[in-house]
């Protein structure tokens, strides 16, 4: 995921983009409890990916703020 991407996005995409990632952790970290899968950078992946998206909708959030 490019972060010039995620800068395009609404605040409403970005969230539903977080609770897809969020929940795509939690599958990806239960499997790898329960031996189902082998892909361990998996979860690396996945977290930079929720870190990237947090950092824009901070972003976005504090250039709002500064308008008012």
């Amino acid at each position: 995921m490019n972060t010039a991407e995620l800068r395009k996005k609404t605040t409403e995409d970005l969230g539903k983009e977080l609770v897809e990632l969020r929940k795509a952790q939690f599958n990806s970290r239960m499997q790898v409890a329960t031996q189902q899968t082998n892909k361990n950078d998996q979860l690396g992946k996945l977290r930079k990916d929720i870190a990237r998206v947090m950092t824009v909708l901070t972003e976005k959030n504090t250039e709002k703020k500064g308008k008012k």
